[in-house]
């Protein structure tokens, strides 16, 4: 038996989804999108106390995971919480929580 035999879909999609959580200042960007409809890039970076080229990698991770998108509107990027992707989140932690 070898791990594609083990490991089910739904545990990769929630080991990627938690991954991209696993940082505090990745949890915070997510709080704050799932408040409101979009923030601007810019916006993120006055509020928190990080370089803006951290900020865009967490970002960037946090879309590569499918819990946001990014929408250019030059200058600046408008992120959204990804809404499919972050029901699907809610539902597989819930599901595993509830086990």
């Amino acid at each position: 038996m070898n791990n594609k035999d083990v490991i089910t879909e739904k545990q990769r999609k929630m080991a990627r989804y938690a991954k991209a959580m696993g940082h505090p200042i990745r949890m915070y960007v997510l709080e704050l999108l799932s408040k409101q409809s979009c923030c601007y890039s810019g916006d993120l970076t006055e509020e928190l106390p990080i370089v803006k080229s951290t900020l865009s990698q967490h970002l960037k991770e946090l879309k590569d995971a499918g819990l946001i998108q990014g929408e250019i509107e030059a200058p600046k990027i408008k992120y959204c919480i990804d809404k499919e992707n972050w029901k699907e989140a809610q539902e597989l932690f819930k599901e595993f929580f509830d086990i």
